[in-house]
């Protein structure tokens, strides 16, 4: 179990600092973008170290591990930055919509400054931080059938003419 600890641990930090820092995290608005690719890089990783075959499973276990690590990043990182900079993108977007539908910027504004406590920013990152956790599994699932090209139990020792 050891040596899945080092490669998950990659592929967490990566899943989650690419999640929390402001404007790259939009990556996982494309289908989870960087969940995958925490998952991916775990499962590739163990692969490419693993003097056996890797199984399904252990690619999933490997993405599971790599995404609750970058959830727990995404958390203890990703909350106080939502916080913080919420408000700020809020103020973007209704400038946006404001040149282009000026009737619904005050609707917008009711219903953000709404959504804009403390505890709503605490329920919506634990919920990303599940979600990352999903995806980054699938990711290592992912990874093993397209990485994993060896098959069953290892080649047997050459013999030499008996």
């Amino acid at each position: 179990m050891n040596d899945k600890i080092k490669p998950a641990v990659i592929g967490g930090v990566v899943l989650g600092l690419l999640s929390v820092i402001p404007i790259i995290n939009l990556g996982n608005v494309c289908c989870c973008l960087w969940a995958i690719l925490g998952g991916v890089l775990a499962s590739h990783l163990y692969i490419k170290s693993s003097p056996t075959p890797v199984s399904v499973g252990d690619g999933a276990l490997l993405g599971a591990i790599a995404g609750l690590i970058g959830g727990a990043i995404y958390v203890v990182i990703g909350l106080p930055i939502q916080l913080l900079v919420g408000t700020a993108v809020a103020n973007v977007l209704l400038n946006f919509v404001a040149q282009y539908n000026p009737g619904q910027v005050e609707m917008m504004r009711q219903q953000m400054m709404a959504s804009q406590t403390v505890a709503g920013a605490i329920v919506r990152t634990i919920l990303g931080a599940i979600i990352l956790a999903i995806f980054s599994t699938l990711g290592g699932l992912i990874a093993v059938t397209i990485f994993e090209k060896r098959k069953g139990a290892p080649p047997p020792p050459p013999s030499y003419g008996t």
